[in-house]
């Protein structure tokens, strides 16, 4: 036993009395105070698809946690779904529940000293939340993915959640009838799991496999596959070990680490909440991480993958063909990984991929070879200018040109701007602002997928650009950025845009500019008035005081000093 756990048996002794008899109301036996306490924090829930699978992933683990010789405790999490509140005022508390995630695994785990912790988590803000807290906590730790949903199927395509919100774009637009679009919606999420294209859940887990706190081939299983409890009972198995022998997440979560991570989403085409949540797992592990670092990557890193939402295939396909230990192997070989960064398995990630291949498998095309990128670069551009002084988040693939210059239609709302698109009001060439929807002003920085889909259902991906204070889903794609900081609420540019005022988004040259002169500018910010706080009371009203920039990931205890 480590000098630290003999330390915790130590106060569990005769002082603790008490606290051991209600020890032993949950299944402590005389032999049992000395054993190593886990926390499993469970996300379990039938709100979302994405976490209707996590308790049998929970009980699994559990199971090989006590024939590991430790001691499981099991306690609930909350999550909310995405995709269900998508569009509604519901969806403002979707990233506050990364917060509200973090916040508890951390209370409990501090308040009942726990040795270790396993996280079993599914949809979008399950995962980085998990991550906070591990990184705050700095206890040994293991992720556990929920795993991805299989694609629904219709009229000979893959379907995701994503293709309910493009049919009804295709509706309004009378692309597709009614009938059709009912097919579409029964169809579309046909189980249990993720939503299954390189959205932000399955980017998340990607890069946490590559951060190395969940284990090699975990991130793309299906949740349904029997080999998905497997990869839960080893992950408590790797757990207990990494307990016995001190592994900390801060000795895993390095700067090395988040810049594989960062190189593994750019391959794999991955979402822009990436870029948000890396922040903030970076900010509570004490790492320094800012815009400036996605970029540099982004740089050097090719697009290796073929995945929607631009793309043609969906995470289990990516499984098939090698997974993200296949995509880290070919980054490794040419020198785009940090190989000697270390895992919660103990072993770097050199050996970690040692028998994986360099080149993908040539009898499948959702991996290309190097040499063969999808793209000559990254797909997550960081995008400056007067527009974003603290810098933007631009989503680049899928499109013909990644540059527009155009009149700015401008929406104080998501609702408003998702009302006009609907109604044909939106013409090729127009630059579509959504603001007042950052981390402050919406509060909650929505994902704005309802209108990004509108817009690609109307067959107008490649003509309209849509920039905007808020986020995406994983699931958008087109000529849009997000993360506009400073956002509108706090003064930026942003909300300085007026009605016809040309805008030009440049992602080659990675600028977003709003051409208009600095004496004007001047002019309407001496005028601009902040608005009124939208809640005054609750848990919107407190995320609204402390929140952060999106620029250093919307935190809320960066500004606590």
């Amino acid at each position: 036993m480590s000098d630290n756990l003999r330390s915790r048996a130590i106060t569990r002794g005769v002082e603790r009395t008490p606290n051991r008899a209600m020890l032993r109301a949950v299944g402590f036996g005389d032999g049992d105070f000395e054993k190593p306490i886990i926390g499993v924090a469970n996300g379990y829930s039938t709100i979302t698809p994405c976490n209707m699978g996590l308790n049998v992933l929970a009980e699994r683990a559990v199971a090989a946690l006590r024939e590991a010789g430790t001691m499981p405790q099991v306690f609930g999490t909350i999550t909310v779904s995405d995709g269900i509140s998508m569009g509604t005022e519901g969806m403002k508390y979707s990233l506050v529940s990364r917060e509200v995630i973090a916040d508890s695994i951390e209370t409990v785990c501090q308040a009942q000293s726990v040795d270790g912790l396993l996280a079993v988590g599914g949809c979008d803000k399950n995962m980085p939340g998990a991550l906070i807290a591990i990184a705050r906590m700095n206890i040994p730790s293991i992720f556990v993915y929920g795993g991805t949903i299989r694609a629904g199927h219709y009229g000979g395509q893959d379907l995701t959640i994503v293709s309910a919100f493009e049919a009804v774009g295709q509706f309004c637009a009378h692309r597709i009838g009614e009938k059709e679009l009912l097919e579409i919606e029964r169809r579309a999420c046909p189980g249990a799991g993720s939503c299954g294209g390189m959205f932000t859940a399955n980017t998340m887990s990607s890069a946490i496999e590559a951060l190395g706190l969940s284990l090699p081939y975990s991130s793309t299983m299906a949740a349904e596959d029997e080999e998905k409890a497997e990869s839960a009972a080893r992950s408590a198995e790797v757990l207990a070990g990494a307990v016995r022998r001190r592994v900390l997440p801060r000795d895993i979560l390095t700067r090395k680490a988040f810049e594989n991570a960062i190189a593994v989403v750019m391959a794999v085409g991955g979402s822009t909440n990436a870029v948000l949540h890396l922040l903030a797992i970076a900010h509570a592990a004490e790492v320094p991480l800012s815009l400036d670092d996605f970029e540099e990557v982004r740089a050097r890193v090719p697009v290796l993958c073929d995945l929607k939402p631009s793309g043609r295939y969906v995470a289990t396909d990516l499984h098939k063909a090698g997974g993200i230990p296949q995509v880290m192997k070919m980054l490794l070989a040419n020198g785009l990984l940090h190989g000697d960064a270390l895992t919660i398995t103990g072993a770097t990630v050199s050996e970690v991929l040692a028998d994986v291949p360099a080149e993908p498998r040539r009898d499948q095309d959702v991996i290309r070879p190097f040499n063969k990128p999808l793209y000559e670069q990254g797909h997550l551009a960081i995008l400056k200018g007067n527009l974003a002084a603290e810098g933007a988040v631009a989503k680049i693939s899928g499109v013909k040109s990644p540059k527009i210059t155009g009149p700015a239609r401008v929406f104080d709302s998501e609702e408003k701007c998702l009302e006009a698109i609907l109604g044909g009001s939106i013409v090729p060439g127009d630059v579509v602002v959504i603001r007042y929807e950052g981390p402050v002003g919406g509060p909650g920085m929505r994902e704005m997928l309802a209108p990004t889909s509108a817009i690609i259902g109307a067959g107008l991906g490649d003509a309209v650009a849509l920039i905007t204070d808020g986020r995406f889903s994983g699931g958008t794609y087109g000529m849009v950025v997000g993360h506009i900081a400073p956002e509108a609420a706090t003064g930026g540019t942003i909300a300085l845009v007026e009605e016809g005022d040309l805008v030009t988004v440049d992602a080659e040259s990675r600028l977003l500019q709003l051409n208009v002169a600095d004496e004007e500018l001047a002019r309407r910010r001496a005028a601009w008035r902040q608005p009124a706080a939208r809640y005054t009371r609750g848990v919107l009203a407190k995320y609204a005081r402390l929140v952060s920039s999106s620029s250093t990931g919307a935190v809320t205890d960066q500004n606590l000093t």
